[in-house]
Formats: C-alpha cells, structure tokens, sequence
C-alpha cells in the first residue's frame, strides 16, 4: 500500500462501490457509506468507525434518555408504580 502526502489512511471496506444499495452518510465520519448487505459494517463505512462507535457506548458518551420519575413518587418499586 502506498502512502500519498496529504492523503487519508483511512481503511475502507472491502466493497465494491459500483455494487448496488443505496450510498448513506457514515455515522461517525460522514463519509459514504454503502448501506447493503455487502457491507458488513452498515451503517458505517468502515470497521474503524464500527469500532470508534461501539467504544463511545462502551464509555457511556451515548445514552438511551429515560424520563425522570417525580420527586414525592416512589422510586424502584415497580409494584407501587400505576
């Protein structure tokens, strides 16, 4: 593999970009994306933002937001709740 100067190293998958999908932005770079089956990290582009992704859950960056329960409620009890 030859290095360009000012040329991303970047790993791409294993993709041929002529294969038919619809091409979306990659979550993590915004770059293209083929979202198909043959892309066995769709949505992302690459494993490399597969894994920068899945390490932001894994650090607890990324949350599933939860409502708040009221402050006289009862918390934790799932049988006192209505």
């Amino acid at each position: 593999m030859e290095k360009t100067a000012g040329m991303s190293t970047k790993a791409t998958p294993s993709v041929d970009a002529s294969s038919a999908g619809p091409t979306v932005r990659c979550p993590t770079c915004s770059g293209p994306s083929l979202f198909a089956p043959a892309n066995r990290y769709r949505p992302f582009c690459s494993e490399r933002c597969y894994q920068i992704d899945l390490g932001a859950w894994a650090n607890e960056e990324f949350r599933v937001p939860a409502p708040m329960p009221a402050e006289d409620s009862p918390f934790g009890d799932p049988r006192t709740e209505p």
